[in-house]
């Protein structure tokens, strides 16, 4: 199944715009096994969810048993649902041969439904990502942090100093988007920009957006949505990840996370029914 119909699929399926980012941090979580933390979260969540998004950098963090307890996870959720995809959130960026390595190792060891790159290496550092075609590819454009801008706002000149002048980022969207030939590229635009994800949309308007930065980051979710829904496509993935992790430091925790999680859904659902 190519990836853009698994995605729709699913969000169909659970009515979902949302991705959990299963970020475990130690000093926050109710118990020490990540595993068992992670698999609580997601047997309470599991139907009210299109995505979840492991980070690499809290596994690799935690050495060897970091990334068994990430093993088990990924396992987990395709025990439990086999159609919600699991997005493993790499942010791999590198030359050509490397870049097919990162692929082989996220795609056929990790089997991540889609994963993050960092495409500022060009084509053929993405390349080797999209040539899966049933596997799904979110380009990294426009970060949800605060000094993202120092780069990514800069404004460059388009075919030469005659050309027209344009943000990097909105530069670097006109382009990936020529290379998408399979309908599994996506983008990472983050909620805290909601003027530029309305930028990302009109230059994509039929690509999957992945959008963090909603709750611990304060994004903004209904000005994220009014900018990213549109009559051709409902494919902006609203990614929520401390703000329903660790919303309580009790025992209870799996519970209080569904009900983050429902109350988060259906936030969406309200605005989006509004937009479409």
């Amino acid at each position: 199944m190519k990836f853009y119909d698994k995605l729709d699929k699913i969000i169909d399926t659970n009515n979902s715009l949302l991705c959990i980012g299963l970020d475990p941090i130690q000093e926050s979580m109710p118990i020490d096994d990540i595993f068992q933390f992670n698999r609580l979260i997601i047997d309470n969540t599991f139907d009210l969810v299109c995505a979840y998004k492991p980070n690499f950098a809290f596994y690799e963090s935690e050495g060897i048993d970091g990334l068994r307890a990430l093993e088990k996870t990924v396992d987990h959720i395709k025990s439990v649902n086999n159609d919600i995809i699991i997005i493993g959130d790499a942010k791999r960026g590198d030359i050509g041969h490397t870049a097919k390595a990162y692929a082989d190792a996220l795609f056929n060891f990790w089997d991540f439904d889609a994963i993050t790159i960092n495409p500022f290496a060009g084509y053929d550092s993405v390349q080797p990502f999209t040539s899966y075609e049933d596997r799904g590819v979110f380009a990294w454009v426009k970060s949800s942090n605060p000094d993202g801008k120092i780069f990514q706002d800069l404004r460059v000149l388009v075919n030469g100093s005659s050309g027209d002048s344009l943000h990097f980022y909105e530069y670097m969207i006109q382009e990936i988007i020529k290379w998408d030939n399979n309908n599994n590229l996506g983008l990472v635009v983050g909620a805290t920009y909601p003027d530029e994800l309305a930028v990302a949309r009109n230059l994509a308007p039929e690509c999957p957006i992945l959008i963090p930065g909603v709750g611990s980051q304060s994004g903004a979710l209904k000005e994220s949505l009014e900018a990213s829904v549109n009559t051709l496509t409902n494919r902006s993935i609203i990614n929520s990840s401390r703000g329903i992790l660790y919303s309580s430091s009790e025992k209870n925790f799996p519970d209080i996370a569904r009900e983050k999680a429902e109350n988060l859904r259906l936030e969406i659902q309200q605005i989006v029914s509004n937009l479409i």
